[in-house]
């Protein structure tokens, strides 16, 4: 029985992992070195596995069937975090042309739904699949960054990057950092280098907490940052009574 288990897992992953890299295919060969509209189209589509994960979560909740809310404010945090992404690849170009946007939103649509159904019948995998996609996205940022560094250090931040990483209310930039045990990342935003930084960055996040959440425990067992910091604000300094 355990055998079967395994063999089935080992199965439904390798299914997914086809998918996504059927995907990646077509991407890279849509865009080439169309940098900032495939980044556009990439974080279009990214960010709406957390509307899945929300939709559904709010339909339990509604349903008296399960209420955590830190799932809740984890996968919203990360849905903002990935909506930052889109606005700093919006303010350098990305979704001038319309059939960018055709193809980003008409996809994000179907994917959409097509995640809603996996989340329901299975988180584990759903959350699978989008550990294999921030993962891409991870090495497409850092891939970026080697090829084309020296010419972003010389190019400004766009005014939405600053705003998310430095000088705006940091609570939801904050909300993403699952795996830092309540020490928060704040990193400079000194010109559009260090916005790829932030975003490659971001990516490495999304796959840690993606990851942390497959365990079989984590529907227990997880919490938001924020919830571990407060936490560990509450425990009595050493020596003190």
């Amino acid at each position: 029985m355990v055998s079967v288990l395994i063999l089935e897992e080992y199965t439904v992953k390798i299914l997914i992992q086809v998918i996504v890299s059927f995907f990646v295919f077509i991407v890279d060969v849509v865009y080439g070195d169309r940098s900032y509209a495939r980044f556009y189209v990439l974080e279009t589509i990214a960010r709406v596995p957390y509307f899945s994960y929300l939709s559904v979560l709010h339909l339990y909740e509604t349903l008296g069937f399960w209420r955590r809310a830190d799932l809740l404010k984890v996968h919203f945090a990360e849905a903002w975090n990935e909506l930052h992404h889109l606005l700093i690849m919006e303010s350098q170009g990305g979704n001038r042309y319309w059939g960018d946007r055709f193809l980003a939103q008409h996809v994000a649509v179907a994917y959409y739904w097509v995640v809603v159904l996996l989340y329901m019948l299975s988180p584990r995998y759903a959350y699978y699949l989008m550990e294999l996609i921030e993962d891409h996205a991870y090495h497409t940022y850092d891939d970026y960054l080697k090829t084309h560094g020296e010419e972003l250090k010389t190019q400004p931040a766009p005014q939405v990057a600053i705003d998310y990483y430095r000088d705006g209310d940091l609570y939801m930039f904050e909300e993403v950092q699952t795996a830092t045990g309540g020490k928060f990342r704040h990193p400079q935003v000194n010109n559009l280098y260090d916005v790829f930084i932030n975003i490659r960055e971001d990516e490495c996040a999304h796959v840690k907490t993606m990851e942390a959440l497959q365990e079989p425990d984590a529907r227990q067992s997880f919490y938001s940052p924020h919830t571990v910091f407060m936490a560990a604000k509450a425990l009595p300094i050493d020596g003190e009574v």
